[in-house]
């Protein structure tokens, strides 16, 4: 039977985790607003990676900018795909950076957010990056969504909510938007 060192083992897990590569990432996205029952209210998604059933993350909707695109072009497109949703932007928010090891990839990543309100779409036209995607009010918002930074941006938008535009209006009086939507 062999000798246990564990020194060795030691000084090469502390070795490995020195060695972490590192790499840069940046995704664009928005908070998508409107009326829900005279309250006002948000997008979220729920994403489960790789097929974990148990591991699931209530999150704003974003995503990877495609080559030449602006960020916030990337936000419009993103939201669009993930949410069902068709937007435009009504401000832009605060980023959110942070850092998050993949793959024994150290990876700091920045997102940057807009205001956005709809302008037409249903959330069931969602694609498969979400399992579920649904309005919530802010005050479900901070207890649903998984990330604190995400938290913190919701909790600082009601103070920028605009009166809701005619477009924005009737989306929400004229087709009352679906409160949620699953992928089947």
């Amino acid at each position: 039977m062999g000798t246990i060192r564990p020194e060795r083992s030691i000084a090469r897990r502390d070795g490995a985790l020195a060695r972490l590569r590192s790499a840069t990432a940046t995704s664009a996205g928005g908070i998508v607003l409107s009326t829900i029952t005279g309250r006002p209210a948000l997008v979220v998604g729920l994403r489960r990676r790789d097929g974990d059933r148990r591991r699931a993350t209530w999150t704003l909707p974003k995503g990877t900018p495609d080559p030449g695109e602006t960020m916030e072009e990337t936000a419009l497109r993103e939201v669009q795909e993930e949410t069902g949703l068709r937007v435009r932007i009504i401000e832009p928010l605060p980023s959110i950076s942070y850092v998050f090891v993949q793959s024994g990839v150290r990876i700091d990543k920045t997102v940057h957010y807009w205001l956005m309100e709809p302008i037409g779409g249903d959330l069931s036209l969602h694609d498969h990056e979400f399992e579920r995607v649904r309005w919530v009010t802010f005050d479900e918002a901070a207890s649903l969504l998984t990330f604190e930074s995400e938290r913190t941006l919701v909790s600082s938008s009601p103070q920028r909510l605009p009166q809701p535009s005619a477009t924005s209006t009737g989306l929400a009086a004229t087709t009352t938007p679906q409160t949620e939507s699953t992928t089947p």
